[in-house]
C-alpha cells in the first residue's frame, strides 16, 4: 500500500517527520517497507512542448521528435513511446540529469539519429507505477519550467506492508484512522452527498442477487449526462501516488475512492448494458453457465468457470465481479451516461476467480482481504459527487441497494482486570477507552468492565484478548517493562519429544549439514515435478488467498524446496551443499474440514564433503553417504535394528533408492534423486536425499542406551566371500548370516563387493567380516569351527549362493 504523506495529511494532523511516523507504525505492527522522497532527483527535468513527431528512418517503432524545452533551443529526441501526438506537453529530461533509480540522461545516438534528451514517463520520474507511455501534462503546463516546481512533485511516499487481517489499512482513511491513533490525534473520513436530479435511479436499473453468501450486497447509482475527458491534475496526482495509472475522469474517480476509502469501484457505461423495451437495465449477479465466455478490459477471452461469480445484464456477462470488467461496456469517450456499482463479495469466491485466471488487481486483492459491506452506499454517494464534479452530469435520485445479508455489529466485554492481567500494566478505563474509539470502537464504560462494538472495518477484532492486543499495540509494546514470569517451586525443562528434536539437529550438523528453513508453502506442480504423487485418497491443501501461484498449496514434502536451496545455491558457484530441515509437510482428503500435518526431517547432499585439494579429487557425494548420515542418527537416538530396503521411486534413481526401516515400520526413504527431477529444478547431480517422520523417530528413540560391558575374553574373527546373483542384495545375505549364526555370532559387517575374473556374468562376491564371542569364556577352535560350518550351510542355502573358491 502507498501512503502519500502530502495527501496523508488532508486526512490527519501527522505532525512528525515521515521517517519518525514510520518507526511509530512498526512498532505498532504496520510495517514500513521503504520510504520514498519523490522529486529528490528531478533537477534537469522540465516542462517540454512537442512540436513535430516523425517516424524514426531506421525503426519502426522509434519517433523522432522536435521538442521546445523554453530556452530558445528546438531539440531532437527519440523516442520509443506511442501514446502522444505533436502538440502535447511531457516531462523531458535534458542532459546531465540523473532520474530516480540512478539513469543519467547523455546525449547520444539512437539508430543514427542524435537524442538530446529524453521524455519521461511517470515511473521513470519516480511519481507513479505507469510506463506504458509518456506521461501527458495539460496544455496549460509552461513550458521551460522545472517540472518539479511545476508538478509539485516534492512528496514522500510510505510502502507500508499491510497483513492479510488489517484490510481496513488498504485505504487512506484507514492509514489516516491508524496514524491518528498512534499519534493521538483525531483523523477524518471524506464523505460526500451528491446533488441529485432527475429521475429516479429505480426506474433505470434494477439489481438481483441469486446467493447471498456470494454477493452480501451490491449498490448502484446512476450519473446522466457525463463528459468523459482527462483527469483534472489534483485527481491524475493522488491516482499516481497510490500507484495506478489515470486513465480517464470517470474511471480515475473510481480508482481514487477506492484508494481513498477502500472501497472497490466500477462504472459501466449504460446506454452499453442491455435493457428491456423500458429502457430499464436488470443487473444480475449470479455464478456462470456452462461455455459462458466474457472478454475482459485487457482484450482478452476468458473461458469461465461453473464457480465464477458475474455481474451480468439480460445479454449475459458484463464483467467478473470483484476482479475485472467487460470490455463491451467499458466507459470510454463516448461514454454520457454511467451506472456506478459498489459491491462487497465472498473473498474466496474472488481469490479462486483471481487465481484461475490469473488476473491481480486492486480490487481484487482488497475483496480477497473482505471489503466491509457497510461500507458500499458511502463510497458510492462519495464517487457519485466528485463524478459530477470532474465529469459534470447529473445524479440520479436514490441508490439502488439489494442487501440480502445485513451485518450485525459484534459486541465484546473487555474485563478491565483481564486487561492489566494479561498486559502486566496498570491502564485507566478511560485511557482503554480511548484507545479502543481511536480506532473506530464504540464504547460504553462500566465499573469492572467496557461493552465494545467492534467497527464493521475490523472483522479481525473477534474475541477479547484481540482488544486488549489493539490496545497494547496503539499503548505501546516497547513501554512495557520486561520482569520475569512468576512460578514458585517450578522449574523449565523441555519436554521428551523437544530434547529428542534438539539431539537430532546436534546429530545433523555434527555429520556436517547444515539447518536451513523453506516456505511451508508449494507450487501445485510440485509432486508432478517431483513424480512424488499423492498417495490414494490424498489431496492437497489450498490456500484461499496465496501470494502468488508458484505458492498456492502447503507443501506435501520438503523435498521441493531444499532441492530449490541446491539450484540457489549452485547457480551461484557454491557446488557442494548440504543441508537439512525439519519442517511440517500437509494433506488433506475429502470432506475433512481439518488438513492433516506431520512434521519430517529431510536433508540433501549435493557435490563432495569437500573440495579437491592439491593432492586428492573431491569424492562426489552418493547413497552411501546419506546411508551414513541415517546410520549416526539412529545410533545417537539409540533405535535398534536400522534397516535400509531397496525399493522403487519415481523421485530416485533406479538402484539407488531405498526405504528406512525401524521397528517393523517405514520411517521414511533415502536415495540418489533422479537426473529427470533435477533437471526441472536445474540442479546438478549428484544430489543424495532423504526423508523421515519424525514422529516415528521420537517414539522409538530410546531414553537411554542399554549399557554393555566390555568383552572379556577374545573372539574369533573370520571371513566369508559367498557368490550370489546380482538381484540378491547384501542386507538380504547380512540377515540370513545374522539368522544363522545363532549365539555364538557377536557382530559381522560387510566389507567388500567384488565383480570380475573368477565370477561369473550376472553374479557378485560379497565379503563380510564375521566375529565369534560369547561373554563367559574363550571359544574353542572346535566349537568355532562347528558353527561356521553350519552358518555357510544355512546361509548359501537360504540365499541360493556358493562360496567363493
Amino acid at each position: 500500500m502507498r501512503v502519500s504523506m502530502s495527501w496523508l495529511t488532508e486526512l490527519v494532523d501527522v505532525g512528525v517527520p515521515a521517517r519518525e511516523l514510520a518507526e511509530r507504525l512498526d512498532m505498532t505492527g504496520t510495517a514500513v517497507e521503504a520510504v520514498h522522497e519523490t522529486g529528490e532527483s528531478l533537477d534537469g527535468v522540465v516542462v517540454g512542448h512537442i512540436l513535430t513527431r516523425e517516424r524514426h528512418p531506421e525503426a519502426d517503432k522509434l519517433w523522432v521528435t522536435t521538442v521546445d524545452v523554453g530556452d530558445g533551443t528546438l531539440r531532437t529526441i527519440v523516442c520509443g513511446a506511442q501514446n502522444f501526438d505533436a502538440g502535447d506537453k511531457v516531462p523531458v529530461a535534458l542532459p546531465g540529469a540523473v532520474l530516480p533509480g540512478g539513469l543519467e540522461i547523455k546525449k547520444a545516438k539512437l539508430r543514427g539519429v542524435v537524442s538530446e534528451g529524453m521524455n519521461c514517463s511517470a515511473r521513470e520520474l519516480g511519481i507513479g507505477e505507469d510506463h506504458e507511455g509518456l506521461m501527458i501534462l495539460p496544455p496549460d503546463a509552461p513550458v521551460g519550467v522545472p517540472f518539479a516546481e511545476w508538478y509539485g512533485a516534492g512528496d514522500t511516499v510510505l510502502e507500508l506492508e499491510i497483513t492479510p487481517n488489517r484490510p481496513d489499512c488498504l485505504s487512506m482513511a484507514g492509514v489516516a484512522r491508524e496514524v491518528g491513533a498512534v499519534l493521538g490525534v483525531p483523523a477524518k473520513v471524506p464523505a460526500s452527498q451528491p446533488v441529485e436530479s432527475g429521475e429516479e435511479a429505480a426506474a433505470a436499473c434494477s439489481v438481483t442477487i441469486t446467493d447471498a453468501d456470494l454477493c452480501p450486497r451490491y449498490a448502484a447509482r446512476i450519473i446522466r449526462g457525463v463528459k468523459v475527458a482527462p483527469s483534472p491534475a489534483w485527481l491524475a496526482d493522488k491516482v499516481a501516488a497510490a500507484g495506478a495509472r489515470p486513465i480517464n475522469n470517470v474511471v480515475d474517480v473510481t480508482n481514487y475512492v477506492m484508494f481513498e476509502l477502500g472501497q472497490p469501484l466500477h462504472a459501466f457505461d449504460l446506454d452499453k448494458l442491455a435493457a428491456d423495451s423500458n429502457g430499464r437495465v436488470a443487473i444480475t449477479v449470479r455464478t456462470a453457465r456452462s461455455g459462458e465466455t466474457l472478454r475482459t478490459l485487457d482484450g482478452v477471452d476468458r473461458q469461465l468457470r461453473s464457480d465464477t461469480l458475474l455481474i451480468c445484464d439480460s445479454s449475459g456477462p458484463v464483467a467478473l465481479a470483484g476482479v475485472m470488467g467487460g470490455e463491451s461496456t467499458e466507459v470510454s469517450e463516448t461514454t454520457v451516461d454511467v451506472l456506478l456499482e459498489s459491491a462487497c463479495f465472498d473473498p474466496a469466491s474472488i481469490s479462486r476467480t483471481s487465481r484461475s485466471l490469473g488476473l491481480v488487481s486492486e480490487a481484487s486483492m482488497r475483496f480477497e482481504r473482505t471489503v466491509d459491506r457497510t461500507g458500499c452506499v458511502a463510497a458510492l454517494d462519495r464517487a457519485a459527487a466528485l463524478i459530477a464534479e470532474v465529469a459534470g452530469g447529473q445524479v440520479a435520485p436514490g441508490v439502488v441497494d439489494e442487501y440480502p445479508a445485513p451485518l450485525q455489529p459484534r459486541l465484546l466485554t473487555l474485563r478491565l482486570a483481564r486487561v492489566r492481567g494479561v498486559l502486566g500494566i496498570d491502564l485507566g478505563a478511560e485511557e482503554v477507552a480511548g484507545i479502543l474509539r481511536s480506532l473506530g470502537c464504540d464504547v460504553e464504560m462500566g465499573p469492572e468492565s467496557l461493552q465494545v462494538t467492534v467497527p464493521s472495518f475490523r472483522p479481525d477484532i473477534e474475541r477479547e484478548i484481540d482488544l486488549i492486543e489493539e490496545v497494547l499495540r496503539i499503548w505501546g509494546m516497547e513501554r512495557v517493562e520486561p520482569t520475569l514470569p512468576g512460578g514458585r517451586g517450578r522449574i523449565g525443562m523441555l519436554t521428551r519429544e523437544q530434547s529428542l528434536r534438539e539431539r537430532i539437529g546436534d546429530v545433523m550438523r555434527a555429520c556436517g549439514l547444515n539447518e536451513t528453513m523453506t516456505y511451508a508453502f508449494g507450487d501445485p506442480r510440485d509432486p508432478e515435478r517431483c513424480c512424488m504423487p499423492f498417495a490414494e485418497g490424498e489431496l492437497p491443501v489450498e490456500l484461499l488467498n496465496p501470494m502468488s501461484t508458484e505458492q498456492a498449496v502447503l507443501r506435501r514434502s520438503l523435498l521441493p524446496g531444499l532441492l530449490a536451496s541446491v539450484s540457489y545455491n549452485q547457480r551461484r558457484g557454491v557446488s557442494d551443499v548440504h543441508l537439512y530441515e525439519m519442517g511440517s509437510v500437509f494433506w488433506t482428503s475429502e470432506g475433512r474440514k481439518q488438513p492433516k500435518e506431520r512434521t519430517m526431517l529431510a536433508g540433501v547432499l549435493a557435490g563432495a564433503w569437500h573440495p579437491p585439494a592439491w593432492n586428492a579429487p573431491a569424492v562426489p557425494l552418493d547413497f552411501f553417504d546419506g546411508k551414513g548420515v541415517i546410520e549416526n542418527l539412529f545410533r545417537e537416538l539409540a533405535i535398534p535394528k536400522l534397516r535400509v530396503r531397496a525399493c522403487d521411486a519415481g523421485h530416485l534413481q533406479p538402484g539407488r533408492a531405498a526405504e528406512v526401516l525401524a521397528g517393523g515400520e517405514v520411517l521414511g526413504w533415502l536415495g540418489e534423486v533422479h537426473p529427470a527431477v533435477l533437471e526441472r529444478f536445474e540442479a546438478h547431480a549428484p544430489v543424495v536425499a532423504f526423508e523421515l517422520d519424525v514422529r516415528a523417530l521420537v517414539r522409538l528413540a530410546a531414553d537411554a542406551r542399554p549399557f554393555v560391558e566390555p568383552p572379556r575374553h577374545p573372539a574369533v574373527e573370520l571371513d566369508l566371500a559367498i557368490v550370489v546373483d546380482e538381484s540378491v542384495t547384501a542386507e538380504e545375505v547380512e540377515r540370513a548370516i545374522r539368522s544363522a549364526g545363532g549365539k555364538l555370532l557377536a557382530e559381522t559387517h560387510l566389507f567388500d563387493v567384488y565383480r570380475g575374473n573368477g565370477v561369473e556374468m550376472g553374479k557378485k562376491s560379497l565379503a563380510f567380516a564375521l566375529e565369534y564371542r560369547v561373554p563367559d569364556r574363550t571359544l574353542t577352535a572346535q566349537e568355532v569351527e562347528s558353527a561356521h560350518e553350519r552358518l555357510v550351510r544355512k546361509v548359501t542355502t537360504s540365499v541360493g549362493g556358493t562360496l567363493r573358491s
